[in-house]
This record gives structure tokens, sequence and C-alpha cells, in this order.
């Protein structure tokens, strides 16, 4: 038999033996590169809706308004300033509240003519252009209101009638930018004029080189007025998009080390039970070399075809993730997949795949044959102060303890483990706190308490934490089993001793709650700083974050030490009531 074929049997007979084993590998490699996929496929979809919404609108190349304050005279030279090939405006701008469904909000009225105009004429999604008494509200912040044609709305206590919904290129879109835009009649935006009323005026500008508008707007912005290029709009409009493709690339590489620590616990515990086949193969004529590429081998076959399959479930979700908020016109790009997002999602499946096994792998090829076949149990390292400080404690305590010790790499992928899995949860819950306050973005009465960008954002943390959460539950039941199958010998002896299966079944479990108290306490300030890097990458460095409360910080501390017990509780139970002279003839 050859080589390859001898390999590809082994191969595929290790992975019929250990169906489960083989699952929860699939399952940790496909959640980690489907949300790695979906992530890097959103890049640039909103180009498409934005470059509609710009065309349909006219959209001006540069949009200029004055500081609160100063009056258009400032702008009275723009017009005729080399490159300008077109202007309309200056318009007036009155900032304002607006009262609609219960609900209060800071807004932007800019007075327009009912005539179109030829540079940034707002295209009406619903309804119709603005009369005497009647408003068009741009459609992001009247999608946030929940308000349509033929509501009524009050602007600084007036009454008027919502007109129509409309979308524009000249500004971003709410809640993107705030406050949100009204657009309304000269004469009835002089009505919201009095003496503590703070003005400003908007001038839109056509280049003759649309490309040279950000020159353009570094060149003429002053103290009296600022220049907002179209391709800052452009981003500004896209940033709903990119702060789910951050949350979701940062969540796919706290998957994948999840991930790590999770195979490499898998593998560890699954080359224990291998080594006498180790020593059967070598007997019989394989090399070392040829050990290490059959276990290198099992496991990246597996994170080759979960890594497939989450490039397939990560285009198909892609879509999903992809409308850029109601404020513009026209449908998404289709995510594309190219080679380089196949390479690096097939590259870090097998990073995290060799990461975990190579050292292991080759740890087990280099085994002598006698040891293998001997496949005596591994002498426990002697601790001195382990001992001592365990001496003290009760019989469950100290088993737990000295168990824990026995195993420290172990321990350590397990506060790994799991503290990833706290800062996640720690991320979700500043995410919610922070978007779901009545001044989520800036610290002021501009944004509503409830709007598409804060669902969006929520749902797409709450899923990654869902998907963490559930990884990390089942590490740690791989952890137990692991810690059951390795101490089988120790236990065994402790009850032969007088201990009950009852206290061995709970040093079982404090053997895992050890290394997760250090863990959920690391775990909430790294979530707090975790939630600062993800808000500095998507470029909300001015946002205002809002700290959970304590009670909730405490009770994340607490979940996590009682899922943890919970999940131990019955491995370890099972584990404990094996009859002790059968393990101890089988050791």
């Amino acid at each position: 038999m050859g080589r390859i074929r001898l390999l590809i049997r082994l191969v595929i007979r290790d992975l019929r033996r250990r169906p489960g084993q083989s699952a929860m590998l699939f399952l940790v490699i496909a959640a980690t590169t489907t949300t790695l996929t979906v992530g890097l496929a959103l890049g640039g979809v909103t180009a498409s809706p934005w470059d509609h919404t710009r065309a349909v609108t006219a959209g001006p190349d540069v949009t200029v308004t004055t500081n609160g304050g100063y009056p258009a005279a400032f702008l009275a030279g723009l017009p005729n300033a080399p490159g300008v090939r077109a202007a309309a405006g200056p318009y007036l701008l009155v900032t304002t509240s607006l009262r609609a469904r219960g609900q209060r909000v800071d807004v932007d009225t800019e007075a327009r003519d009912v005539r179109p105009a030829a540079i940034d004429q707002p295209a009406v999604t619903a309804g119709s252009w603005i009369r005497p008494g009647g408003v068009v509200i741009e459609r992001g912040l009247a999608d946030a209101l929940g308000v349509t044609p033929g509501d009524r709305i009050t602007l600084k206590g007036r009454p008027f009638q919502v007109a129509g919904i409309a979308v524009t290129a000249a500004r971003a879109t709410y809640p993107n930018n705030a406050p949100g835009l009204v657009w309304i009649t000269t004469a009835d935006s002089l009505q919201l004029l009095d003496a503590d009323t703070t003005v400003a005026y908007v001038l839109n500008l056509r280049l003759a080189s649309p490309d040279a508008a950000p020159a353009f707007a570094a060149a003429h912005t002053t103290d009296t007025f600022f220049a907002t290029p179209w391709q800052d709009i452009r981003d500004e409009d896209a940033v709903l998009v990119l702060a789910e493709r951050v949350v979701l690339v940062v969540g796919s590489w706290l998957l994948g080390l999840l991930a790590l620590a999770s195979l490499a616990v898998l593998v560890g515990a699954r080359l224990a039970d291998q080594a006498r086949r180790i020593g059967l193969l070598k007997a019989v004529g394989a090399t070392s070399r040829f050990i290490a590429v059959l276990l290198l081998a099992e496991y990246l076959i597996v994170a080759l075809a979960a890594a497939v399959v989450g490039l397939v479930a990560g285009r198909l979700a892609a879509p999903l993730l992809t409308n850029p908020g109601a404020g513009l016109v026209g449908a998404p790009d289709a995510p594309l997949i190219t080679a380089s997002t196949v390479a690096i999602v097939i590259g870090v499946a097998v990073a995290i795949t060799c990461g975990a096994t190579l050292v292991p792998a080759l740890r087990g090829a280099r085994t002598s044959t006698l040891r293998a076949l001997a496949h005596a149990a591994t002498p426990p390292r002697r601790h001195p102060r382990v001992n001592a400080l365990s001496a003290k404690l009760p019989a469950s305590l100290l088993l737990g303890m000295r168990l824990a010790a026995r195993r420290p790499r172990r321990a350590v992928l397990s506060v790994a483990s799991l503290l990833i899995t706290v800062a996640m949860i720690v991320v979700a819950l500043t995410i919610q706190h922070t978007l779901s306050t009545a001044n989520p973005q800036l610290g002021n009465s501009a944004y509503l308490a409830h709007n598409a960008f804060a669902d969006k954002i929520n749902q797409v943390a709450t899923v990654l934490t869902v998907g963490l959460v559930l990884l990390a539950a089942a590490n740690a039941l791989f952890v137990t089993w692991a810690t059951i199958v390795d101490s089988r010998r120790p236990a065994a002896l402790a009850r032969a001793f007088g201990a009950t299966p009852r206290q061995v079944s709970a040093g079982l479990s404090a053997a895992q709650l050890i290394p997760a108290l250090p863990a959920a306490l690391l775990g909430i300030p790294a979530g707090l700083g975790l939630f600062n890097v993800v808000i500095t990458i998507a470029g909300g460095s001015g946002t205002s974050v809002v700290t959970p409360p304590t009670w909730s910080l405490a009770s994340v501390l607490v979940g996590t030490l009682v899922a943890v017990m919970a999940l131990t509780l019955l491995p370890a139970r099972i584990g404990a009531n094996r009859p002790v002279a059968e393990v101890l003839r089988t050791e």
C-alpha cells in the first residue's frame, strides 16, 4: 500500500472513530471563517447606493456651511472662486427642536424654494415637495421617527404637516450625521427665528473637476465657514456598514483565538488517547515524519472543509448586512468574495489549526516506540507551594487545586478562552448601553434613542456574543472531559483512600472554577478596552461611551462562574462515579 493511500485511510478511519471531536473542530473553524468572510466581503458595498443618490439629487461637489452667527455675506466670493462652475444658495439653516409621535430631537431646517434647484434638489421618495405649512423630512430621520407623509409634527412648538420624505447627497444621512435635516419654505423658516436663535447658511458648489473637491475644500475652509467635499460625505454615509464590518472582523479574530484555545485542548486530549496507536504505527515501520503528517492531516482536512463552508455561508449571509440605511436610494453592490478574501480565510483556518496542532503532533511523533506502547501515566508535577496551600483545604478544593496544577497550560488555555468570552459579553453590554441612551454618539439631543444604526450594531454584536458563548461552553465541556480523562487514576486513588464520589465530582468542577475566576475578573476591563479599540478602528473616536452599570458587570462575573459550574457538573459527576477497581486495573 502506498504511503499516500495509507495516510488517507488512516485519517478517514480516525475521523470516523471520533465524530464528536471532528464535528466540534468543524463548527469552531466554520464559525470563525464565516464571520471573517462576512467582514471582509462588506468592503465598498455602499458605493452604488450613494452614487445613485448623488446622481438623482444632482448632488454638489462641495457643500459650504457658515459657522453659527456668521451671515451669508461671508460666502459671497465662493461662486466666483477658481474651479467653481455653478453655485446654488445660500440657504438659511436654522437648528430647532422637532416633536413627533411623542419623541423630541434636534433638527436642522433648511429653507428652500418651491421651485427645483439646479444643484442638490432632494429626491422625494414619498409624498410631495415642500409647500407652505408642509415640510419634507430626510428619509433617515423619518425612518427613525416613524413618520410618513400626512403626519403632524411641531417645529419649535409650531405645527406643520409632513408633505413628503426625501433623500440628499449634500450631507451625510441621519443617524450617521446629526442633527437630522428638514426642508421647509423660506417663509415658514423665518417664523422659527427669535432673538435666541443661531442661524447658519449653506452654499452648494459644482466644480469643473469633481475629483478636486478635497483640495478645494481644504483651501477654502476658514474660521467663518467650513467646506465639505462630496468624498467625505460618501465616506460618512458608509459608516454603518463600516461599523458592522469592524465589529465582525474583530469578532472573527476573537473567535479565532477562542478556536485556537479550544483546538489546543481538543488536540492535547486526543493525542493522549492516541499514544498507543502512535507506538503501534512506529512498531510496524512508520517514521516520525509520517506520524507528524498523519496527525496534522486529520485536523487540516477538517479545517479546510470548514473554511470552504465558512466562505459559502459568509457569502450567503453578507447581503443581510449590506443595507447602508434609509437615507440612500438604490440597491447596494453584491458582496464580493475575491481571491484575496479566499486566501485570507483559508490561511486563517490553516494557521489556527497548525498553531494548535503542530507542537503536540511533533511531540507525539518524537515519542519513543516503547514509551508509546507502554502508554504509562505521566507522573504528576510536584508543586510544594500548591501542596502546602491545598493541604489545609476541604477535600474537594484540595483535589481541584491539585488537578488544576497538574496541567498549567490547560489552565492557561481555559483562562484565555473564558477571558475572550467575558470580554465580548462586556463589549456587547457596552454597545447596548451606549447606543440605547438618548445621546448615544455626541452627548446631545440630536440623536434619537432608537435608530437603525443602534439596532444593527447591537444585533451584530449580540450574534457574535452568542457564538462566542456557545463556543466557550463547548470548550469548557472539552476541558472538563480532558481533565476527567487525565485524572482518572488520581481520582480513583482519592476514592480508594476515602474520598466520596461527591467530593471527587466537586473537585473536578473546582478545577475548572479556579481558572474561571481570574478570567472573569480580567475579562471585564479587557472588554471595556476592546470596545474603545473597536470604536477607534471604526472612526468613532468622539463617541460618548456609556459604561454599563456596576450591577450589570457584577452579574457577568457571577454568571460566568455559575455557567462554568453548571457546564462541568454533569461530566464531573459521570467521571467521579466510575468504578475504582476498573480504573486502577486499566491504568
